[in-house]
């Protein structure tokens, strides 16, 4: 069984990502299960058809742990892709990481960390003590950082190479970095950049996917791309990140960049 967890910015298209790639790998006839790990509660509702599923946390809140069940927490999306939100705690109040590690505790109690492939998506503008569980604790062994060309971006990117490199460390550690997908703004110069960014970081760029309007249209018809327009090309780039991930085999203890290399990296390559 493959554990992956796409790692990067808020807003960046983590879920959009992991949804579609969700997607691509079921119709490749694999069990998946995707794990929304960020209070917002919206890594799975384009392969919900737009709902918002009850989270582990609410459950919780509202029931007690021995009130929740397996039926409560794991829907049924697109084409069998198993749906699960984690959720967090109210604004201000708590911690989201304990949100995880509930969730991730009940799963294990009903034996629902099984299938082909896991795709935790993952908050991770800060990798704090909470978000980095799923590396910490080896749920999440193949990690692929979501970024685009824009400096914060790779800022975050790098912040979680830093994550990734210090939980590797550890003895029983089986966190690797994967690689890198470019979710790209389409700016001048951004696949190079990206590329020579996952290069510098001890990685490579896994996929590039530009900014295009199939992903906001099959949005509003609350789907993904593989399954409002397959036939699109924007699909095609999904369905070869799912490839790509199942075939990968070179998983890497990332070297993270100083922020005047960041910075210097990426006056090099975008055309300001």
């Amino acid at each position: 069984m493959k554990q992956i967890a796409l790692y990067g910015k808020g807003g960046i298209g983590k879920s959009t990502t992991s949804a579609n790639l969700s997607a691509a790998l079921s119709l490749q006839g694999l069990d998946i299960l995707q794990i929304g790990c960020d209070p917002k509660r919206d890594s799975t509702r384009m392969l919900m058809h737009g709902s918002f599923i009850p989270t582990v946390m609410d459950l919780v809140r509202e029931r007690g742990d021995a009130e929740v069940f397996k039926k409560d927490v794991v829907y049924t999306g697109f084409n069998g892709v198993r749906c699960v939100e984690a959720g967090g705690p109210e604004p201000g109040v708590g911690c989201a990481g304990r949100g995880i590690i509930a969730t991730f505790q009940l799963l294990e109690k009903f034996g629902a960390l099984t299938g082909d492939v896991i795709v935790y998506d993952v908050l991770g503008d800060v990798v704090c003590g909470g978000f980095a569980m799923p590396m910490r604790e080896g749920y999440a062994q193949e990690i692929y950082l979501v970024t685009s060309g824009e400096l914060m971006s790779l800022y975050a990117a790098n912040n979680i190479c830093k994550a990734i490199r210090r939980l590797s460390q550890r003895s029983k550690s089986t966190c690797r970095l994967a690689g890198v997908i470019c979710n790209a703004k389409n700016m001048p110069g951004e696949e190079d950049l990206v590329a020579e960014f996952a290069r510098r970081v001890n990685s490579s760029l896994v996929q590039y996917i530009p900014r295009d309007r199939a992903v906001q249209i099959a949005e509003i018809h609350k789907q993904t791309v593989i399954e409002y327009d397959p036939a699109s090309e924007q699909a095609q780039r999904y369905r070869t990140l799912a490839s790509r991930v199942m075939e990968n085999t070179t998983f890497t203890i990332p070297i993270p960049l100083e922020i005047d290399e960041l910075e210097a990296l990426a006056l090099e390559y975008l055309q300001i």
